[in-house]
């Protein structure tokens, strides 16, 4: 659900980094001065480990479409919503700069989407209430099931309404939410299985992370370990095997307009968007520049390789550096007292 330039006029994609820029420095803020220390050293392994669950796109049966992970609301759950919105949103400014992943123009719109609806929307008031604060299986699963459908099917309406706004396209609003709706209510239900699997693999690992005021079990650096190998094989060599279909919003753009890609206005901001994406993108599509679908399979798949893990090491680095930054200081007041 990367959103592209084309869709995005300058004033809505303007309006969207504006909002965007807002949630984050307000999460910043309330990061710093509530987020719970043990999950702090969280962030970068998370992010580097939604940044290649995102590159295993699924088939979605008998629709010729893929989907794959969101993540916001995974993240939510095992951070809280403040650092999760953070940390989504290193994952898409790694993936818009270094990887050509939806537009710099269109990035707050996909910060918003990905974002906004999973983190303050999903989680608090879906999640929540039906998983509670203890470890049962079946709330957790139920939770994370209606939490994922929800978020993902109001970011697929939010694209639409984006899109319908900007102006740029000739897609009627209509026809694009008849495709996008239902694509994405799929897409939801595989995305809440997973978010159920790995929240519950934590949770076993790390029962303190679920229920508030239980004391730490441990340093956690077992759970870190273990979600970083999974990145890296994910990002490294599962993604091999990542579905070729269009994803739901290139399948729906296609269905609504015959074409998967529209063209992007050449000229203004547009222009001045696509500039600096090429001097930033190190590997477009997640692939070698130069590659060709018509070169071997084995130079493709060096090619994913190589992206996953260098995608993997960017988001590391960015929300690890999130964390440290925004880390509370409560134990340096603890220490003065």
């Amino acid at each position: 659900m990367h959103m592209a330039d084309a869709l995005i006029s300058p004033a809505v994609g303007g309006a969207a980094w504006a909002g965007a820029a807002g949630l984050a420095a307000w999460s910043a803020r309330k990061v710093r001065l509530e987020m719970d220390d043990r999950k702090a050293p969280l962030m970068g392994v998370l992010g580097a480990f939604v940044f290649s669950a995102q590159m295993i796109n699924f088939a979605i049966p008998a629709t010729g479409s893929s989907g794959h992970l969101g993540g916001g609301l995974l993240l939510a759950i095992l951070l809280g919503p403040h650092a999760a919105f953070l940390t989504i949103t290193s994952v898409l400014l790694v993936q818009a700069l270094f990887f050509a992943d939806g537009g710099l123009l269109a990035l707050g719109c996909n910060v918003l989407n990905l974002g906004l609806f999973p983190c303050f929307i999903a989680y608090p008031l879906i999640y929540r209430p039906i998983a509670g604060t203890g470890l049962a299986r079946g709330r957790v699963m139920a939770g994370a099931l209606l939490g994922a459908v929800v978020a993902l099917l109001m970011g697929a309406f939010a694209v639409v309404l984006e899109t319908t706004a900007s102006g740029i396209s000739d897609l009627p609003f209509s026809s694009f939410l008849l495709f996008m709706l239902p694509i994405h209510l799929a897409i939801g239900i595989v995305e809440g299985l997973v978010t159920a699997t790995v929240v519950l693999f934590v949770y076993q690992a790390r029962p303190e992370l679920a229920v508030a005021g239980q004391g730490s079990t441990g340093s956690g650096r077992a759970v870190a370990v273990a979600l970083l190998l999974a990145a890296v094989i994910t990002g490294g060599l599962l993604s091999w095997f990542a579905s070729g279909n269009p994803d739901g919003l290139e399948w729906s753009i296609a269905r609504t307009a015959d074409t998967e890609e529209l063209a992007a206005p050449g000229e203004g901001v547009h222009a001045l968007s696509a500039h600096i994406q090429e001097k930033t993108v190190l590997m477009p599509d997640y692939a070698f520049g130069d590659a060709s679908p018509e070169e071997s399979a084995g130079v493709v798949r060096t090619g994913t390789t190589v992206a996953g893990l260098v995608g993997v090491g960017l988001t590391l680095l960015v929300a690890g550096t999130l964390a440290l930054v925004f880390r509370p200081r409560r134990m340096s007041r603890g220490a003065s007292a």
